[in-house]
């Protein structure tokens, strides 16, 4: 930290900085009208001590007071005053809008960058730290921003304005001013050079902690059930000291910046009274000139105590962005090629021809993976965890994308075709089942907005979960709220199930789409998928082996690979893996 940021820091912090102007020059006509009413502030401000020094002048000695001169001088002093005041005003509220605007800007651009991130990067990250970048850094962001747009371009014309009538008063002292001025600024800028880091590494650790607390609160109910609180508290602890040390040490050094340029600055204040008293005595300055010389002479110091507090804050708002930065820098997944054609209607053919992938490098997952289905088929995909059951689902939807080898879609390659047209032409049910903050009409038919009541409502008789809507406050107007909504996790299904009855996909995937729901109502389920996936290419991935028994094709891997394929009967026949996974469920 002492000796200063390396050449890769300097180079990052002029890229930010770069970046922040981008936003920023949006706003350069309403930036322009902020420097303009700040001009015209300090100018009324820096008018009110030569008024204040006339009036001094005005008074004699006893008996020799020109009260009328007086009078007109308070009359002045009262009027500039008052505009000066609404100028202030009218800056600050433009100076909010700007610093809003330019966090509402950032913020649409890093939400809107995630939606177009490759999975593979929001499966490696934290979801608490991305969070994290969005909201809280976004905040302090701001802060910085505000106080910069607030007090930047005041502080540097008072500074401007006081020189110029100081020295329409007394150059020579006005230069002593001058020459002793540069101490204060070389010093916040020693301090401030070193906590940009500091601030930057508070940011870190703060984020860590946001993900740790966010999963922690996510997973309360497994925290508690295996008596873990004390070494979820014990991590806290640990982050939490790691963030309070790194943030008395950033603070420490920051809030040294301000009392350094004050002890400094009362120092240039004290020459200048003590020159400006012996200017007095010899006749080349009136009392009421002094009057007015000292007050500028604090009102010049003043702005850079206010501007080293400034950049001091202004480091930690760039710390932040940095990390929003950082997030969208990250590259985004491939776009749709430019000549991809759109899967209007499939018909659900899929080849899947000698596939290779692997999350990892060097730790492959799928291998030659060689698969035909037929239109209308139902292909169960059966293994235990790990053998890459959901990784297929993820490769057929182009979550992600293959290796090497090919996955083709009605004789065409997913890849060049679009991702919205290939994604919309399948139904899909995760064991993982996610609901909006919306009602419970809105959630079922986020797949078809212009779905009417009546289609949503077959779709939930379909899905069996029209009862239990019906017993809701509101029925299908009950607004779903938090992360459980007041719903279990059976009913969460049925409505995610619900969802792909509407939309009466040409393709199905369900990976474990039953899952959380009774014995009895699965039954009645899997009756209704029966009907949905007549005549559709149907992917079904399952853990209890009873509920594929009427598969076309039943798909055994392990590690990555095809070890058996046949329907029911002929894999029991084999008397092979397949045999060994479905005994195994009804061992005791």
């Amino acid at each position: 930290m002492g000796a200063g940021r390396s050449k890769k820091d300097r180079s990052g912090y002029s890229k930010n900085l770069r970046l922040v102007w981008q936003y920023v020059r949006r706003y350069r006509l309403q930036i322009m009208m902020i420097i303009f009413l700040a001009l015209l502030s300090v100018v009324l401000t820096l008018y009110i001590p030569i008024l204040v020094g006339a009036a001094i002048d005005s008074i004699v000695g006893a008996g020799l007071v020109d009260f009328a001169n007086i009078i007109g001088l308070l009359l002045r002093i009262g009027i500039a005053a008052l505009f000066a005041a609404l100028f202030q005003w009218l800056m600050q509220i433009m100076n909010n809008r700007i610093a809003y605007l330019v966090i509402r800007d950032i913020r649409n651009d890093a939400f809107r960058h995630i939606q177009a991130l490759p999975l593979k990067y929001l499966d490696a990250h934290p979801h608490g730290d991305i969070l994290n970048r969005i909201v809280s850094d976004a905040d302090q962001f701001g802060d910085g921003l505000l106080m910069g747009f607030t007090q930047l371009f005041s502080g540097v014309l008072t500074i401007v304005g006081t020189l110029f009538f100081m020295l329409s008063i007394h150059p020579k002292i006005t230069l002593a001013v001058v020459v002793l001025t540069p101490v204060s600024l070389l010093v916040a800028r020693f301090i401030a050079g070193r906590t940009y880091d500091m601030f930057h590494t508070q940011s870190q650790t703060q984020a860590k902690q946001t993900a740790f607390l966010d999963e922690m609160i996510g997973s309360q109910k497994t925290v508690q059930a295996f008596s873990h609180e004390k070494e979820s508290m014990e991590q806290f602890d640990d982050i939490n000291n790691r963030l309070e040390a790194v943030s008395l040490r950033a603070l420490f050094f920051s809030s040294i910046t301000n009392p350094t340029t004050r002890f400094i600055n009362s120092l240039v204040y004290a020459i200048v009274a003590l020159g400006g008293a012996f200017a007095v005595i010899g006749g080349s300055l009136t009392v009421g000139g002094l009057s007015a010389f000292l007050s500028y002479a604090n009102q010049y110091t003043k702005p850079f105590n206010e501007i080293s507090g400034v950049v001091t804050e202004l480091q930690n708002a760039l710390a932040c962005a940095a990390r929003i930065f950082e997030l969208m820098a990250e590259p985004e997944q491939i776009p749709d090629d430019e000549n991809a054609s759109v899967l209007a209607e499939a018909e659900g053919h899929i080849d899947i021809e000698h596939v290779n992938f692997a999350y990892s490098p060097g730790q492959k997952l799928i291998r030659d993976f060689q698969l035909q289905v037929s239109p209308g088929q139902r292909v169960a995909i059966v293994g235990p965890t790990g053998c890459g059951k959901t990784t297929m689902i993820n490769l057929l939807m182009r979550f992600y994308d293959v290796d090497s080898g090919r996955i083709c879609v009605d004789g065409s390659d997913v890849r060049e075709i679009t991702r919205g047209s290939l994604r919309h032409s399948f139904g899909m049910v995760l064991q993982e089942t996610w609901l909006r903050e919306a009602t419970i009409r809105d959630n079922i038919a986020i797949g078809r907005p212009d779905a009417t009541d009546d289609e949503v409502i077959a779709a939930a008789k379909a899905a069996y979960a029209h009862e239990f809507i019906l017993r809701l406050p509101q029925g299908y107007h009950t607004i779903i709220t938090g992360e459980e909504g007041g719903l279990s996790q059976g009913q969460r299904q049925m409505l995610c199930i619900a969802r792909v009855m509407i939309c009466y996909p040409p393709m199905l995937i369900l990976d474990e789409a039953t899952s959380s729901i009774d014995t009895r109502t699965e039954v009645l389920i899997q009756q209704a998928f029966a009907g949905l996936m007549k005549g559709r290419t149907s992917f079904i991935v399952a853990h209890r082996l009873s509920t594929i028994k009427e598969a076309d094709i039943i798909l055994v891997m392990k590690d990555g690979n095809i070890i058996e394929k046949g329907n029911h009967e002929d894999l029991l026949a084999q008397n092979g893996f397949y045999t060994e996974l479905y005994n195994s469920q009804f061992a005791l």
